[in-house]
């Protein structure tokens, strides 16, 4: 409930600052790249000159600032829940697994023994090919997307992370780096999702924390 309610919150705050700067550049006033913090002055900066839109702009903007006050403090909660669990720390050695993408995984798998096989927690998620068979025809499409659609967007999430942001090297980035270049990005980072998927389970039933280097998985 607490991810759901703090992803429920955080889609409604985007979806009131899209609305702004889609109105406001009807009336040839763009609000451009700003930061959050900045946003509320840019919005009153370019309306200073229309009292009208000014007046309809102020109660978006205080329904902006409480809904921001409330989504802090959701995650607040959720960092003292991640905090107070080993498990989610645990998830966390790995790198591009911050505490939301930890506390979905743990959340959603739940029972981590229920999962004969590791690989089967990227069934789980919907991040394992279609396979499509009829007659002659016999190939691998996309992915099923079935399942949870909350925790695939996160591990989707913390891939895209693992090989852009992180700066640290580990021998998972350079598997998915190899992928990329056979392949293409996009496709490199839902194999790595999956992967992620799999090695959090792992980590789950064996009690172990990542490992940045691991020769069995570089020899592979």
């Amino acid at each position: 409930m607490l991810l759901t309610s703090r992803k429920l919150l955080q889609r409604k705050l985007l979806d009131i600052e899209s609305d702004m700067r889609g109105t406001l550049r009807n009336f040839g006033l763009k609000v451009g790249a700003v930061s959050t913090r900045t946003y509320e002055a840019r919005i009153r900066e370019l309306v200073e000159g229309f009292p009208r839109l000014a007046t309809i702009v102020d109660p978006l903007l205080t329904v902006r600032q409480v809904m921001r006050q409330q989504l802090a403090t959701l995650h607040k909660m959720l960092l003292n829940v991640v905090c107070d669990d080993p498990v989610c720390r645990r998830f966390m050695t790995m790198p591009g697994v911050g505490p939301v993408v930890a506390l979905t995984y743990r959340a959603s798998v739940d029972q981590p023994h229920r999962f004969v096989h590791s690989r089967d927690v990227g069934a789980h998620a919907g991040l394992t090919p279609k396979r499509y068979q009829s007659g002659e025809i016999d190939y691998d499409g996309g992915i099923s997307k079935c399942g949870d659609a909350m925790l695939r967007t996160m591990l989707y999430e913390a891939a895209q992370s693992t090989l852009t942001h992180s700066k640290k090297w580990s021998w998972l980035k350079a598997w998915a780096m190899r992928v990329a270049q056979r392949r293409d990005l996009r496709r490199a980072t839902v194999a790595l999702a999956r992967r992620i998927a799999v090695i959090l389970h792992r980590m789950w039933i064996d009690g172990t924390d990542f490992r940045f280097s691991n020769s069995a998985a570089e020899a592979a």
